[in-house]
């Protein structure tokens, strides 16, 4: 792949290099490498096919998320027959939350392959796991189900999940709170406000209140996560009772 040396954190490969690093990557001969440049093709590049049409990895992102949702469905429905629909798409869940498929990019160093204008120091959290789901797309169009489905079963499924674990992973402490309270029948209300402090970038604190009593607090740099810091520590206090 060939780019201008204005761009940030490219590291452009003659295409052997790049083969023999997917191939590490994947396990398999890619046939068809220019699907693969695609999966990490940032959108700031603003590359375009012969036709006009966009060529970033997004679109290879949400096929790997549909290619992923459906292997990991097929393997949870058959290794946990007793399980019903809601206990499976639980568990489904966990092993494909953001959190997790972020870890599954950073294994892999996926960040090396992506080419960018911009520096990754500005790159959040997600860009490893959205380039995770479109290495997936690109296996998937370049080789077909069965070859996706051996990447997942030896990058995800073989290492990652393990069933026992995952059911006493906790995703979300804010539904357990908001559920316990539902069934406690007790008023709760995440009151949310900007954080004035000195820092760099913006936060926002949050009070938990719980029968119009504070049980928590926290502060991040989104009103979502502060919800769910806060949420956490609730969540421990309340242990005994939950």
């Amino acid at each position: 792949m060939k780019f201008s040396t204005k761009i940030f954190n490219s590291h452009p490969k003659p295409d052997g290099d790049f083969f023999l690093g997917i191939k590490k990557i994947i396990g398999f001969k890619p046939k068809n490498l220019q699907v693969y440049e695609k999966a990490f093709l940032h959108r700031s590049l603003n590359k375009k096919d012969s036709e006009g049409n966009p060529m970033n990895y997004e679109r290879l992102e949400f096929l790997g998320d549909a290619m992923l949702g459906t292997i990991i469905s097929k393997h949870l429905y058959n290794e946990v027959p007793e399980g019903d629909e809601g206990y499976l798409t639980k568990m489904r869940s966990k092993i494909v939350s953001r959190k997790h498929l972020n870890e599954l990019g950073k294994d892999l160093n996926l960040l090396n392959y992506v080419e960018s204008k911009i520096p990754k120091s500005h790159f959040g959290e997600n860009i490893h796991g959205n380039v995770f789901e479109a290495l997936v797309g690109a296996i998937y169009l370049d080789r077909g189900y069965d070859y996706c489905e051996r990447f997942i079963n030896d990058r995800v499924i073989g290492p990652y999940v393990d069933i026992e674990q995952l059911e006493g992973k906790v995703i979300s402490y804010k539904s357990l709170v908001i559920e316990w309270c539902q069934k406690q029948k007790k008023d709760f209300l995440y009151e949310v406000y900007e954080d004035t402090g000195n820092d760099e970038h913006k936060h926002f604190a949050v009070k938990l209140f719980i029968d119009e009593k504070v049980l928590s607090k926290a502060r991040a740099t989104s009103k979502k996560k502060a919800e769910e810091k806060a949420s956490k520590r609730a969540y421990f206090a309340l242990q005994g009772k939950m």
